[in-house]
């Protein structure tokens, strides 16, 4: 057979390059216990998200509570005809409404104060790792003093303070958090701030801020996505902790904290559901959370890469 007969060699086929993003995704669904948190974690906002079109009842609203429903185990018919499936609280509000809207408060408490305390500490971070000398010890000498104190202390004193309310809770959180950005931004910044794009930012006039926030502070994102995380599950379960203890949000508004405060005292005569079915869904929101806050950080981490 002559080379004419040869049937065309195919060309070869470049392979595509695998891109920061695709890396990362293909890296993160390696951990199926990451995917059930991951999972777990949207299943949850979308039931909070939700609520008003799930909810069987409005917490919100006294007039359709009725105090007749108080303590009805799960499974009772309410006076309005609906099925409480999780049970009531001593007070006759159903208890599944009632977890679904207290997880709206739980999740904005912790996504509002979790941004907030993460663009509050970040910046302070990068001035003291740019500006160096005094300022960045009278900073990082705040910084200590702050970590130094126990977080449920300092939201126990802001509140008190402050009083009750939603932006109340979500002010001492961000006073309570800041720090802990603080401290991981300004320990990367300063490993950024000796390398040559920096020195070329400089070199080419341009401003402070701009080489600090333009430049250094992307480089700076990766430890702060999962210290968000972290911090963001902190967060809702020390708004639970406030409260419980009664410094928190009011009775009027059924956070899963207040839902367990509710049922405490009814533990020992056998309606458990008031408090266990919160602290279930509590505990269930934190562990999601946290395996997604884990497996970001072996992600982000190329020294954790095997």
């Amino acid at each position: 057979m002559s080379d004419a007969a040869l049937p065309a060699a195919a060309p070869p086929v470049e392979a595509k390059e695998e891109t920061p993003f695709r890396r990362f995704v293909r890296s993160f669904i390696e951990d199926r216990l990451a995917l059930f948190g991951l999972a777990l974690f949207i299943l949850i906002v979308l039931l909070a998200l939700a609520a008003p079109l799930i909810a069987p009842q409005n917490p919100y609203d006294l007039a359709s509570v009725d105090v007749m429903d108080s303590r009805q185990p799960p499974g009772s018919l309410s006076g309005e005809g609906f099925t409480m499936w999780l049970g009531s609280d001593g007070v006759g509000r159903d208890l599944l409404s009632g977890i679904l809207y207290g997880l709206r408060i739980s999740l904005m408490v912790g996504a509002f104060s979790g941004i907030l305390a993460a663009s509050l500490g970040a910046a302070i971070g990068l001035i003291a790792a740019y500006a160096g000398g005094r300022t960045e010890n009278a900073i990082m000498r705040l910084v200590d003093l702050q970590l130094s104190l126990p977080s449920v202390l300092v939201a126990l004193i802001l509140v008190a303070g402050l009083g009750k309310g939603v932006d109340k809770i979500i002010i001492a959180l961000v006073m309570v958090q800041w720090a802990y950005y603080a401290r991981t931004v300004r320990g990367s910044a300063l490993v950024e701030r000796r390398k040559e794009y920096v020195e070329a930012a400089q070199s080419l006039g341009l401003s402070h801020a701009r080489t600090v926030f333009r430049h250094i502070l992307p480089n700076c994102l990766a430890p702060v996505i999962v210290i968000v995380t972290v911090q963001t599950a902190h967060a809702i379960s020390l708004e639970a902790t406030l409260s419980f203890l009664g410094v928190g949000l009011p009775q009027t508004e059924p956070s899963l904290g207040v839902l367990i405060a509710n049922g405490f005292q009814y533990m020992l005569s056998g309606s458990y559901w008031i408090s266990v079915f919160p602290g279930f869904a509590l505990l269930m929101t934190i562990v999601s959370i946290n395996l997604v806050g884990d497996r970001l950080r072996d992600v982000l981490n190329p020294r954790l890469e095997k």
